[in-house]
């Protein structure tokens, strides 16, 4: 694995480099990376319009929060880093080296620590935030992708598109301990707000494997259909849960659909024409108002989760990929 001879910005540098913005954190923004534009697009929650655009590194795709919500961390595929985003001043603060072709990465609860999946490599990178170094990395199966933190930051789960598999690493000795074999090509990860449950799309099986974290075993499949569309075209990818736990939505990719799932009775509830290849999603935090990324129309749809009806599409650049909203 080639490591980066580049210095990189210690935490105290980075914290000293937002103290001077005096500015305060932005407010009711929801960000959406493009992939072929190398920009972040901003969108103004309360209007609803684009309100502007942030320079960022080569092939931005997922995106998190630090655990302050001060910073936006956003992987770059073709620049093998981080781009480390003030919000508040949206200007870039630091980078953090990620190795060959990151795609979905995650913070521990306390933000020291960043797993990120290297895809080409079959391992999870482990970068140290505050010192700005890749310290190290876990071998797991063929293509990962999906990478989540548990709640109290001793587990992270990986998938592997090829095997099928979701790795549990123990993140203290960073050993795999356990693999669970889910639908075809899995993707991207859920838990609960209790953390009794992880969800996981299966992009090729047209489904949702849900996990039982105690037993670390699927407990059950969830199908989806969309009428008119076959079952090769249903693609999920992108998933995201309602605070309360009661509600689960799930971008259905080439069925351009998005779907309401009830966590309780895992039934779909609602079927939501959105753009084309509904890729990630991402609700604000009062959870009405629901934003899909279609990756393929290069635009976002917000949907009204009361309604559940579309109530606007906005252009967001050249192949978008993953949102985030700063409230």
């Amino acid at each position: 694995m080639p490591m980066f001879s580049r210095k990189f910005p210690t935490l105290s540098a980075l914290v000293l480099a937002l103290g001077l913005t005096g500015a305060a954190q932005a407010q009711g923004i929801a960000w959406v990376s493009s992939e072929k534009d190398h920009t972040l697009t901003l969108i103004d929650m309360k209007t609803l319009t684009v309100a502007g655009t942030v320079p960022t590194c080569k092939r931005p795709r997922h995106m998190r929060l630090t655990p302050d919500a001060k910073k936006l961390v956003v992987a770059c595929g073709d620049s093998q880093q981080a781009d480390l985003i003030d919000v508040a001043s949206r200007k870039s603060v630091g980078k953090l080296p990620l190795g060959d072709d990151p795609e979905i990465f995650d913070l521990t609860p306390d933000g020291k620590t960043l797993y990120v999946s290297n895809e080409e490599d079959a391992e999870v990178g482990i970068v140290d935030v505050a010192s700005g170094k890749r310290v190290g990395a876990i071998k797991v199966g063929e293509e990962p992708e999906g990478v989540l933190v548990s709640p109290d930051g001793k587990t992270v789960y990986v998938t592997s598109e090829v095997a099928s598999l979701v790795h549990v690493v123990d993140a203290a000795s960073k050993k795999v301990v356990k693999n669970i074999k889910v639908g075809k090509r899995p993707r991207r990860f859920a838990l609960t707000p209790d953390g009794s449950q992880l969800w996981v799309t299966n992009e090729l099986a047209a489904s949702v494997s849900v996990i039982d974290t105690r037993t670390q075993a699927v407990i059950e499949t969830i199908k989806f259909q969309v009428k008119g569309a076959r079952d090769k075209d249903i693609t999920p990818v992108g998933l995201t849960m309602s605070a309360d736990g009661k509600r689960a939505f799930v971008g259905l990719g080439q069925a351009n659909h998005v779907a309401f799932v009830d966590v309780a009775s895992r039934k779909v509830e609602q079927l939501v024409l959105v753009g084309k290849r509904a890729w990630g999603v991402g609700l604000n935090k009062a959870g009405d108002k629901l934003l899909v990324v279609n990756g393929l129309s290069d635009d976002l749809t917000v949907v009204d989760v009361a309604s559940a009806k579309a109530l606007k599409t906005l252009p967001v650049g050249r192949v978008p990929h993953s949102v985030v909203v700063v409230e």
